[in-house]
């Protein structure tokens, strides 16, 4: 399936679209701030990345393979918190997002990357596992965790990628942004969270491979992103890129229904 034939929905998406389009649907929901993150890792003069099954008890995409992420804390966009790289001036130019705005966006990157994988953004030194489940648990917030640690927010190791919202006739709707950042060589990346079922690092080209064969199924963003990817050798070309990218744009999937019935959607 090529992106210029749109993707085919599932059925019980289908069914939603069909109810959408005859004004069955109710209100659009209003799209929830979320943050997502591409681990990469050298792999064999390429690269790799971290995707994770999302468990089929998950209310969204379950059963799809996808990125670590998760919305927006709005407590972040006003939290203290010592921070190294570029500033949340610079990241609400690049996001398009206000300076408040768009620090509650880096810090939901940093914080659920950490909470799925293990893997935090920050230094120096390292948080506890205990940490972690704190975090998730919302025993405390981002901020805390890094001051008790002594540790700084590390915005330098992410690069901003795209941004994609959910359609309208989605139930559970995100306005996400996708960041790319390199495995920090002294960490690895560990299914933690209990939100996926199963966890890999693959190559990009191979991902879309196994994706275009029917083997891992994925929503549109993810296997755009892929595709993406695959045009670079390195790590260090990927972030490079990153800096030249427009992550406030927002990619919009639109579902047209055909009038055999069938259902794609489309950007």
């Amino acid at each position: 399936m090529t992106d210029e034939d749109g993707w085919r929905l599932p059925d019980a998406l289908v069914a939603r679209v069909r109810q959408f389009a005859a004004g069955e649907g109710g209100p659009v929901p209003v799209p929830r701030v979320a943050a997502t993150v591409v681990l990469l890792r050298p792999a064999d003069a390429g690269f790799e990345v971290y995707l994770l099954r999302r468990a089929a008890s998950m209310a969204f995409a379950s059963g799809m393979y996808a990125f670590p992420g998760g919305s927006v804390d709005p407590a972040d966009a006003t939290a203290d918190l010592a921070w190294s790289g570029p500033e949340p001036d610079e990241w609400a130019r690049r996001l398009g997002r206000s300076r408040e705005e768009a620090q509650a966006v880096v810090c939901a990157a940093v914080r659920e990357v950490f909470e799925e994988t293990g893997v935090l953004l920050a230094g120096p030194g390292s948080a506890s596992d205990a940490d972690r489940r704190a975090l998730v648990g919302r025993e405390l917030g981002l901020a805390e965790l890094l001051s008790r640690r002594g540790l700084v927010l590390r915005s330098d190791l992410l690069g901003a990628w795209a941004r994609w919202v959910t359609p309208e006739f989605e139930a559970r709707r995100f306005d996400t942004y996708f960041f790319v950042a390199a495995l920090p060589d002294d960490q690895r990346a560990e299914d933690v969270s209990g939100e996926a079922d199963y966890t890999t690092w693959l190559r990009p080209a191979e991902a879309v491979a196994r994706y275009e064969a029917g083997e891992l199924a994925m929503l549109p963003p993810t296997i755009v992103l892929l595709r993406q990817l695959s045009a670079y050798q390195m790590v260090a070309d990927v972030l490079r890129a990153a800096a030249d990218r427009d992550a406030a744009a927002a990619v919009t999937p639109r579902a047209e229904l055909a009038p055999d019935g069938t259902v794609r959607l489309r950007v």
